[in-house]
């Protein structure tokens, strides 16, 4: 099974620009914890409601702070053609719950979540991601949310 069979494709991006208040907006509206940032086409960031929690809210920063200064650069992703069980795999060696999704052309067209897999025709898949996520990680820390 590949990614682009499970990943949810109707997917709101929002700019380096846009504030807080209004990511935090969209995610309420749309009943997700994480946006895509892209900038003219392309993934340049993710944020989550953790990020706003923790890197805005907790640091004394407003509303109107933009997206790019808390967003996490560093987004990690797959490729809708990729093998599911492959992607869950690398998901649960880096403890994450939700990966872009490009095709070869690096252009946003999907998210995987661990939902997505959880409710696809493979369980084994969705188990083995949920468990490799949800172990302690090697430094006894807590795991960021992702």
């Amino acid at each position: 099974m590949k990614v682009q069979d499970v990943m949810t494709q109707d997917v709101t991006m929002a700019t380096p620009q846009t504030t807080l208040k209004q990511a935090a907006c969209m995610m309420r509206d749309m009943d997700i914890g994480a946006l895509p940032v892209g900038d003219q086409d392309r993934l340049v960031g993710m944020i989550t409601d953790r990020d706003i929690a923790v890197r805005a809210v907790a640091a004394g920063k407003g509303p109107n702070t933009a997206v790019s200064e808390i967003m996490t650069p560093d987004v990690k992703y797959c490729y809708c053609d990729q093998e599911l069980d492959e992607v869950t795999d690398n998901m649960a060696d880096i403890q994450l719950r939700r990966l872009a999704v490009l095709d070869r052309d690096k252009r946003l067209v999907g998210i995987l979540a661990l939902g997505d897999i959880a409710i696809s025709s493979d369980n084994d898949c969705a188990t083995d991601a949920l468990a490799g996520i949800s172990r302690p990680a090697a430094d006894g820390g807590i795991q960021p949310a992702a």
